[in-house]
C-alpha cells in the first residue's frame, strides 16, 4: 500500500461503502509535486555565461538524490552539480577514484526528477573521457541520455582541450576544471593546493585558456591561491567558480554536506558551515529512539482511525474465499 491513491473497499453487512485513502496523502514523503508546483524560470547556459559580465556571483551547490536537490533548488542555487565526490560523501570512499558513469547517471536521474530552476551538470567520473575525445563524446552523450543532465563537467587542462571541443561540437555544454583535480589524486600526492610558484600558476592558467578556447561555458578553480585565481578569472572569458580559492571568482561552490555541517569528520579550512545538521540529525533521531522505547511514540494522533464495530474487509475475485 504505496503511493498515492490507494483504493481499500469495505463493506458493513450486505451494503458495501467505498473508502479512499485522499489524492494527495502519501504513504512516504518525497516523490514528484504531481505538476501542483509552479514551474520556475529554469536557469540556462547563456544567462550563466552572461553572469560573467554582469549580474551576482552564481552560487553552486552539490545535490546526490531527490530530496537534497528539491531543497538546494528551492533555496535558489543557481547550478546543482552532481559530483563523483558522491564517492566519498555517499559511499564513504577515500576517493572519486572508484565511482562509474552508471552510478552517476543514476544519481542523476534522481537529482533531475527534483530540480525545476538550477542548471544541472553532472562529473563525468575518472577513466570515462581519458582514453580519448571520442570515449569523452560517448560518455557526455550517455550523461544527457541517461542521466537527465543538462551539461558535463571535466578535469583537466590542455591535455583535454580536444575532448571538450567534440563534446561542444556535439551540442553538449562543457565546464572545465582546474587546480586540484580529485582525479588525479595519487599524481598529486593527496588532496593537496596546486598553484604554489610562478610555473605551477602559468600551468594553470594555460590549461584554463585551452578548455575556454575548445569551448567550455565555465571553469571550476579548486583549491589553489587567490592571486592565481585572480589572474585566472581576469584571463578568461567565461565565469570562474571557485572553491578554496578565494574570492575573486565568478563563483563558488561546496558540496552540500559540508555547507550544512553534516560531516562528522574534518572539513577543509576553506568551507563555512552554515547549519549543524549534523548534531541537529543525532539529537532527533536519539530523542526518537527514547520515544519508540518508552512507549511514548506513536501516540493517538499518529494512528489511522480504529475500525467501527462490525466492519469486515470485503474479498475481491480470486482472494480464495467463498
Amino acid at each position: 500500500m504505496l503511493g498515492k491513491g490507494v483504493g481499500v473497499r469495505f463493506e458493513v453487512g450486505a451494503r458495501p461503502a467505498a473508502v479512499r485513502l485522499r489524492p494527495e496523502v502519501t504513504m512516504y514523503s518525497g516523490g514528484s509535486d504531481g505538476g501542483a508546483a509552479v514551474q520556475a524560470k529554469k536557469v540556462t547556459v547563456p544567462e550563466l555565461q552572461g553572469r560573467k559580465r554582469g549580474g551576482p556571483p552564481l552560487a553552486m551547490v552539490t545535490a546526490y538524490d531527490f530530496t537534497m536537490a528539491r531543497l538546494v533548488d528551492e533555496a535558489g542555487v543557481d547550478l546543482i552539480l552532481v559530483g563523483d565526490s558522491l564517492g566519498m560523501v555517499v559511499q564513504g570512499l577515500s576517493n572519486t577514484l572508484p565511482v562509474t558513469l552508471d552510478e552517476m547517471c543514476y544519481h542523476g536521474r534522481a537529482v533531475a526528477r527534483a530540480v525545476r530552476r538550477a542548471h544541472l551538470v553532472g562529473d563525468l567520473p575518472f577513466m570515462s573521457y581519458q582514453l580519448s575525445a571520442a570515449q569523452a563524446l560517448e560518455s557526455a552523450g550517455r550523461f544527457l541520455k541517461e542521466g537527465a543532465f543538462e551539461s558535463v563537467k571535466l578535469e583537466g587542462g590542455e591535455e583535454v582541450a580536444e575532448h571538450v571541443r567534440r563534446i561542444v561540437r556535439a551540442g553538449i555544454p562543457v565546464m572545465g576544471h582546474v587546480g586540484l583535480t580529485p582525479q588525479s589524486v595519487h599524481a598529486f600526492g593527496g588532496f593537496k593546493m596546486q598553484g604554489r610558484g610562478e610555473d605551477a600558476a602559468t600551468t594553470i592558467i594555460a590549461g584554463a585558456r585551452a578548455i575556454e578556447e575548445a569551448g567550455a561555458y565555465a571553469i571550476v578553480l579548486e583549491a589553489i591561491p587567490p592571486d592565481v585565481a585572480e589572474r585566472v578569472t581576469a584571463a578568461v572569458e567565461v565565469p570562474t567558480i571557485g572553491i578554496g580559492a578565494g574570492s575573486a571568482c565568478d563563483g563558488q561552490v561546496l558540496v552540500c554536506t559540508d555547507l550544512l555541517g553534516m560531516a562528522r569528520d574534518h572539513a577543509p579550512h576553506f568551507v563555512k558551515r552554515y547549519a549543524a545538521l549534523g548534531d541537529a540529525i543525532v539529537d532527533a533521531v536519539r530523542r526518537y529512539v527514547g520515544e519508540v522505547q518508552s512507549g511514548e511514540f506513536p501516540g493517538p494522533e499518529h494512528a489511522y482511525k480504529p475500525n467501527r464495530p462490525g466492519l469486515r474487509v470485503a474479498r475481491g475475485p480470486g482472494s480464495g474465499e467463498a
